[in-house]
């Protein structure tokens, strides 16, 4: 083989590997596009979930949907009321210790979330437990222990069964049965997580048992923690 043709192929080998970078920068450009959100999430007040695309800051963000007053007692048998999460992003969803279903999955997603904030001290998770009357404190206890939950960073919580239905029917819209009427004796159960901002609001509803869900929930907090204004 000549000179020339030696240039020939080293030329080839050349421009086949700025085609595959070219291709390889595509596609990563294409990922990056497919996973990139707006400045701001959207705001949620109402059991359908339609968006609300608010300026953080504003009057309007002021006067929207906020998350009220609560009073409950988690597994170390303190009390959490709003003032908790004050100034702190937080996930929450409703389970049960005894649940043989889709609670274990909820559990693990949010040990999941544990791990990936564990040292971001501005972002909490909250469980509130659907059969308070059976989930004491020591229950509470020794589920946290079992499942490596770190205290203060996540509570799960019990106390009064009809401010729990009422938080997660009625305020955080966890259920997707519209239009069902639901009262007190009716069983609270979803896979449902909510995204809760410094200010209460909803900002986002996840599947609990989705992991590509799960990973979206994770790049919401980050965008949420960005926020302008926030």
């Amino acid at each position: 083989m000549n000179w020339k043709k030696k240039w020939c192929n080293i030329n080839k080998i050349i421009y086949l590997f700025i085609g595959f970078s070219i291709i390889v920068s595509g596609c990563k450009d294409s990922k990056t596009k497919e996973t990139s959100r707006v400045e701001s999430l959207p705001y949620f007040n109402e059991a359908t979930f339609t968006p609300h695309w608010l300026t953080p800051g504003s009057q309007e963000e002021k006067e929207f949907h906020v998350i009220p007053d609560f009073t409950l007692i988690n597994q170390l048998g303190d009390t959490i009321t709003n003032e908790t999460f004050e100034n702190k992003i937080y996930i929450t969803d409703f389970f049960f210790t005894t649940c043989p279903g889709i609670c274990p999955k909820m559990t693990d997603n949010m040990s999941k979330l544990q791990k990936e904030f564990k040292d971001d001290s501005t972002i909490m998770l909250l469980s509130h437990s659907v059969t308070p009357e059976y989930d004491s404190v020591p229950v509470l206890q020794e589920y946290a222990k079992a499942k490596e939950i770190i205290d203060n960073k996540w509570h799960l919580v019990t106390g009064d069964r009809n401010q729990i239905y009422d938080l997660g029917r009625n305020h955080y819209f966890v259920e997707e049965d519209l239009g069902v009427e639901k009262n007190e004796d009716d069983f609270l159960h979803t896979e449902n997580f909510l995204l809760i901002d410094k200010n209460k609001h909803i900002r986002g509803i996840y599947n609990g048992l989705n992991r590509a869900s799960i990973a979206q929930l994770i790049i919401d907090i980050n965008t949420l923690k960005s926020e302008k204004n926030f």
